[in-house]
Parts: C-alpha cells; sequence; structure tokens
C-alpha cells in the first residue's frame, strides 16, 4: 500500500504534469489555427472552420502569395532576413566584444559606463522612434535599408549578458596564456574569447534576432517605400485592406506562416550551442 508521502509526490506531479500540459496547448493553439486557416479560400475562413482541412486550398494560397504585387511578398522576406540576419550577427559581435572588454579590462570609469549602459535596458525601444527617425532625417537616411540596420545594432541588455557569459566561460589563464604566446588583444579575442564565449554569442543573436524579426514600429516610421518593407510591416499593409477587399485575408494567413518558419529554424538548429561546454579543457 503506497503511503500518503508517496501519494502526494505522486499527485504533485500528476498537477505539474497536467499544468505543463495546458500551458503547452495554449502556446502552441495559435500555431495549430495558423496551420489549418493557411489551407482555407476566403470563403472558409470567413465561415469560421478554419481547423478543419476540408477543401484543402494551401497551393492556391501559396500560388497567390508569390504572384500578387510581382511577387511584393517574397521581396519582404528578403528584407526581413537582411535586416534580422545581418543586424543580429553584427549586433552580437559588438555585443560580445563591449562585454568582453568590460569583464577582462580595467579602465577608467569602467562601472560607471556600464551603469550607463544598465541604464539604456530600461529605456523602451518604441521611445527611442522618434529621435532616431529625425536623426536619420538630418543624415538622409529616412526609407533607406540602413535606417532600419543601424538602429539594432545596438542592445544594452546584450551587453550586460555578454559581461555575464564572458565571466562565467573565460578564463583568465588561457588569455594571458595566448599573450605570453606572443598573441595580440584582437588575436586573443577572435581565437580564444570568442570562441569560449560561443554559447553567450548565439543566445544574444537569437534574441537580437527575433526582435529584429518581429520589429515593426521603426520600420513604420522610417520607411514608406513599399519595396523595403520587412514581413511585420508588409503583412500589417495587407491585414488593412482586408476590410474592403476579403480577398486578402488568405494572403495575410498563408504569408504570416511561412514567416514563422525563420525564426522555428533558427532556434532549432542553434540550441545546442546553449549546452555545449566549450571552456572544457581550454586552461592547459
Amino acid at each position: 500500500m503506497n503511503s500518503p508521502a508517496s501519494r502526494s509526490r505522486w499527485m504533485s506531479k500528476t498537477a505539474v504534469n497536467g499544468f505543463l500540459l495546458l500551458a503547452v496547448v495554449y502556446m502552441l493553439f495559435p500555431l495549430v489555427w495558423l496551420v489549418t486557416a493557411a489551407t482555407k479560400d476566403t470563403g472558409g475562413l470567413l465561415a469560421g472552420n478554419a481547423f478543419s482541412f476540408e477543401d484543402f486550398n494551401l497551393g492556391e494560397n501559396l500560388s497567390n502569395l508569390a504572384s500578387y504585387g510581382d511577387g511584393i511578398y517574397f521581396r519582404w522576406y528578403l528584407n526581413s532576413l537582411f535586416y534580422a540576419g545581418g543586424g543580429a550577427i553584427v549586433c552580437s559581435l559588438i555585443c560580445v566584444a563591449a562585454g568582453y572588454a568590460f569583464d577582462k579590462y580595467e579602465f577608467r570609469g569602467k562601472e560607471k559606463l556600464f551603469g550607463l549602459v544598465l541604464m539604456g535596458v530600461l529605456v523602451p525601444t518604441t521611445a527611442l522612434a522618434l529621435p532616431m527617425y529625425l536623426l536619420a532625417s538630418k543624415t538622409g537616411l529616412v526609407n533607406t535599408y540602413w535606417s532600419v540596420l543601424i538602429p539594432v545594432l545596438v542592445n544594452p541588455f546584450g551587453v550586460y549578458l555578454a559581461r555575464v557569459f564572458s565571466t562565467g566561460y573565460i578564463p583568465n589563464e588561457a588569455l594571458e596564456a595566448a599573450r605570453i604566446d606572443g598573441a595580440g588583444e584582437l588575436r586573443v579575442f577572435w581565437s580564444i574569447g570568442l570562441r569560449m564565449v560561443m554559447p553567450g554569442f548565439v543566445t544574444v543573436f537569437l534574441f537580437q534576432f527575433t526582435a529584429i524579426w518581429n520589429n515593426f514600429f521603426l520600420p513604420l516610421v522610417m520607411l514608406s517605400d513599399r519595396k523595403l518593407f520587412p514581413l511585420s510591416l508588409g503583412l500589417y499593409s495587407w491585414n488593412t485592406n482586408t476590410h474592403g477587399e476579403p480577398s486578402f485575408y488568405p494572403l495575410v494567413v498563408t504569408g504570416s506562416l511561412l514567416a514563422v518558419i525563420p525564426l522555428i529554424v533558427a532556434f532549432v538548429s542553434l540550441q545546442r550551442h546553449w549546452k555545449a561546454g566549450l571552456t572544457a579543457g581550454s586552461v592547459k
């Protein structure tokens, strides 16, 4: 006969697992709706039977998506890949280099400067959109790729996170050994520091990639040329037309489904780096 303690543990585990199952269902529900709704035509979506696979229309929706506006959707797709991919890589390098410098070097006013960086974490990015627009207007960058790309190269939280990773992943002994062997500071960072802190680099990259991919307000402020739009702004412009022209509904839903794919690929392909013990055996 089970003791009261074992029954209590069993009930606790059941309650926790049940809660986790409900949380998973809650998080996956919008994605399931998106997958099934992308197979419907305008009539099927407006009829409210999006969760059934009757009248499978995904092929035609994809064809209409590719042909509408001379393929403008995939132009937006490439723009988003450029903004998010290029911006996240460069931003991650800047953050890791800054975090490494804050951790491994001593210079005057270091902690005060780092405190200023932490204050930047408290400022919402939407509050900076108007000042950045005014600066871009004075420099002639409004309605260009640079007006969206340059602001996303800075991430105060990424600098903080990189400093934490640098403290935990890069032993000072490894850097000193490289300096004794004659390596310069840039060589030490690129060949040793960056490689050891790669889990931190990947973490900052994923955070920034997701933020840029979902970025909406900054492109809305900076861009007026439809050919420069990212996916978020392009799909929004289509969605504003759905009330007057319901044929946009399948385009918006199918386009939203395709827009999720890069985020899933990025997280699935890079998650192994979070668990990699890259510092094992680094100190000889």
